[in-house]
């Protein structure tokens, strides 16, 4: 629903972390800087998140799912850069990613082909949902018979890859169903990709094993919110989010052939996505981007990945935690350095 109401960080309205002096601490007792900074800027490099106070939102009694598949042989390149050009201004109760990964191909021919998924949830009826579909992307071809209107709840396990009929209560477990290894990165995309650049990823997609990717839509209300609102500063102008992943079993012997072929897909894709820095989603953590080494951070060092993760939120987030964890206490392979003690004393001055 992020279209609709933004990213849960977005609803925050109150949260408990222990910091580093082992206070447990509300908002009004963290103050509004830390309270800034552990919504999107992860925690960890903060203190320990207790629990979080969500705002609450509307949803209609009735939502509408649907998956729609398009293999390369149905027009599947066609269709995505269409889905390119329109996705990010489709109306704000309209959710379709794209999830793009190898099949069989039909027939007796055998071999390999790619399939293009739009996976999606609106929030209303399906024949609201036909009606916006036929003004803003008829080239779907999207029907009655493809949709299936249930509550809401019951779309969070649709989207999820759950089987009909799980029982909502599945969602409590907290545990994933997801058990194989990966290697996973992020980009986001500001103009729609060209055919041709389109046409070759389709042909590294099936260099590999099992690759995926999933193509996440941005616009609507991520839009109207400001890059500095919070710490999570990918914004107005983003049309979608990449994550790319190459998932094998435990009986693979050579991981590394995989995670090599991710790196070269990622090169390959530089040309298409956003750039100054090339921006890079938090929460798919890449350490090919950079690491702390050991027990401490490097200001200098983190400031690589900061500006793809935090933009220019991470000079904020490296004030605030000098300021409530200067020891560094918290910290982890990509955690947010304190300054250096050589510039403390200039930035106490221009603080003050």
């Amino acid at each position: 629903m992020m279209r609709k109401y933004g990213l849960g960080a977005d609803n925050v309205m109150d949260a408990r972390i222990v910091d580093a002096n082992g206070r447990i601490l509300d908002r009004a007792a963290m103050g509004e800087d830390l309270f800034w900074a552990i919504r999107g800027g992860g925690g960890a490099s903060f203190g320990v998140i207790l629990a979080w106070k969500i705002k609450l939102v509307p949803v209609p009694s009735i939502v509408t799912v649907f998956t729609i598949t398009k293999s390369l042989e149905q027009g599947a390149t066609k269709l995505v850069h269409r889905w390119q050009e329109i996705v990010d201004k489709l109306d704000e109760d309209l959710f379709i990613r794209v999830i793009i990964q190898p099949a069989n191909k039909a027939g007796s021919s055998g071999g390999r082909t790619l399939t293009t998924s739009y996976n999606s949830l609106f929030l209303g009826t399906a024949d609201r949902l036909l009606s916006i579909m036929e003004e803003s992307f008829p080239e779907l071809g999207l029907t009655k018979n493809d949709c299936m209107e249930t509550s809401w709840i019951k779309s969070v396990l649709y989207i999820a890859g759950y089987p009909n009929g799980t029982p909502p209560e599945v969602l409590l477990q907290g545990k994933s169903l997801f058990k194989n290894y990966f290697k996973a990165k992020s980009d986001f995309v500001r103009e729609p990709m060209t055919e041709t650049g389109i046409d070759g990823l389709w042909k590294r997609l099936l260099e590999e094993d099992n690759p995926l990717m999933i193509w996440t839509p941005y616009g609507g209300m991520m839009s109207k919110i400001s890059e500095s609102q919070i710490a999570f500063p990918h914004r107005k102008g983003v049309v979608f989010m990449i994550q790319y992943l190459s998932i094998w079993s435990d009986g693979d012997k050579n991981p590394a052939k995989h995670m090599d072929w991710v790196r070269r897909l990622y090169n390959y894709m530089a040309p298409y996505v956003s750039k100054f820095p090339r921006e890079t989603y938090v929460n798919y953590r890449d350490l090919d981007l950079g690491t702390n080494k050991n027990t401490s951070t490097s200001f200098i060092q983190a400031s690589v990945w900061g500006a793809k993760y935090f933009k220019d939120n991470f000079d904020r987030l490296v004030q605030v935690k000098t300021k409530v964890d200067p020891d560094n206490f918290f910290r982890h392979e990509q955690s947010i350095p304190p300054l250096p003690l050589s510039l403390r004393a200039t930035w106490t001055q221009s603080s003050s």
